[in-house]
């Protein structure tokens, strides 16, 4: 059974950092991908990024490129996520999720079959 675990979230202030946690187990599969999606209140599931469990390739959405990096460790089964500047903006639940069947442009959240409780980020001063 596919498990993931998000950690890292908080409260941070307008212009901080944060790094996100997903621990990702239960994989069998040598071909998935981990992306992570955020969700603000009133709003819908967004994908942010995505990295590929072959060959580490990462992919961004647009609103995501700049401030986010997406990143993995695969001997501890981790993938992160570090966020720049945050902007109050930025609040939201952040989810990782995994999925076998991604497609490689725009992060779909239909492609994606498992998914993590969700940890939640708040900026704000």
């Amino acid at each position: 059974q596919v498990q993931l675990v998000e950690s890292g979230g908080g409260l941070v202030q307008p212009g901080g950092s944060l790094t996100l946690s997903c621990a990702v187990s239960g994989v069998t599969k040598d071909t998935y991908a981990i992306a992570w999606f955020r969700q603000a209140p009133g709003e819908g599931r967004e994908g942010i990024s995505r990295i590929q469990s072959s060959d580490g390739d990462t992919y961004y959405e647009d609103s995501a490129r700049g401030r986010f990096t997406i990143s993995r460790d695969n001997a501890k089964n981790m993938v992160f996520l570090h966020i720049n500047n945050l902007k109050p903006e930025d609040t939201a639940t952040y989810y990782c999720a995994a999925s076998f069947h991604y497609g490689l442009g725009y992060i779909s959240r239909i492609e994606y079959d498992y998914w993590g409780q969700g940890t939640q980020v708040t900026v704000s001063s």
